[in-house]
């Protein structure tokens, strides 16, 4: 029993140290991490600029409204911590040394790590405000920065990655429930979302319209869905996309 309980505790100081490790990369100068933010519930506000006066008064403005933030003075600092797992929003310079704003949304972008990006600016042309927006950034915000404006904007931007992300769990639950159909279910489902009927989906087939029946309620039970209607709308939010040619 003793060597069990050693075992126990031997192990548990492992995970320790392992928390400990990681606990550690959130507490460098460039990052105001504290321990209970890793909760990946719980949204971060990321600053980057490589202007310290301007992450540290734009942390504590937020930290006032009880938001979690982690600073950093440079791009590649960032990527190099960012947990893309958890919510949040990115309040970005748009001009630092080595990569600048527009690039590190362009490398976010390709990494599919799809974080909305509130631009911090001194100055800049139309043609790179078009260029951001249409990449998705929130919204640009000039220096001196106004407090009101700031706020309205990382709210705004904290309520859109908790809509992207709801529709993500979604759409991965959808993707989940159709991965439990077998080859011959997802074509009857395919066949069904286009509008056709059992003796239809039988003939292009070709297979008796009882067996089409039955493969059709074992679809209806797995995607949880009681009309075509819903199933319908369900392939619609998973972006499913269907072309039938008849046999």
């Amino acid at each position: 029993m003793r060597a069990f309980l050693q075992d126990i505790l031997r192990t548990l100081d492992q995970a320790g140290e392992r928390s400990c490790r990681l606990a550690a990369l959130f507490n460098e100068n460039a990052l105001q991490y504290e321990p209970r933010i890793m909760n990946p519930i719980e949204p971060i506000v990321y600053v980057v600029d490589d202007d310290e006066t301007v992450t540290r008064a734009v942390s504590r403005t937020l930290r006032g409204l009880g938001l979690r933030t982690a600073t950093f003075t440079s791009a590649r600092r960032f990527l190099d911590q960012y947990l893309h797992h958890t919510p949040g929003c990115l309040v970005l310079d748009i001009a630092m040394p080595g990569m600048s704003g527009l690039e590190l949304q362009t490398v976010m972008r390709e990494r599919r790590q799809q974080l909305p990006i509130i631009f911090l600016t001194g100055q800049c042309d139309v043609h790179t405000i078009v260029r951001a927006m249409k990449q998705g950034a929130v919204d640009f915000l000039t220096k001196p920065l106004n407090r009101d404006a700031l706020v309205h904007a990382v709210q705004e931007a904290l309520a859109q990655d908790r809509q992207a992300r709801r529709v993500k769990e979604e759409v991965d639950d959808i993707q989940r429930r159709l991965g439990t159909l077998t080859a011959r279910e997802y074509e009857v489902f395919e066949h069904v979302i286009t509008g056709k009927l059992n003796k239809e989906t039988a003939a292009d087939l070709g297979a008796a319209e009882k067996t089409i029946k039955v493969h059709r309620g074992r679809v209806m039970d797995k995607l949880n869905v009681q009309s075509v209607a819903e199933l319908v709308r369900l392939a619609e939010r998973a972006g499913v996309q269907v072309v039938i040619s008849s046999r």
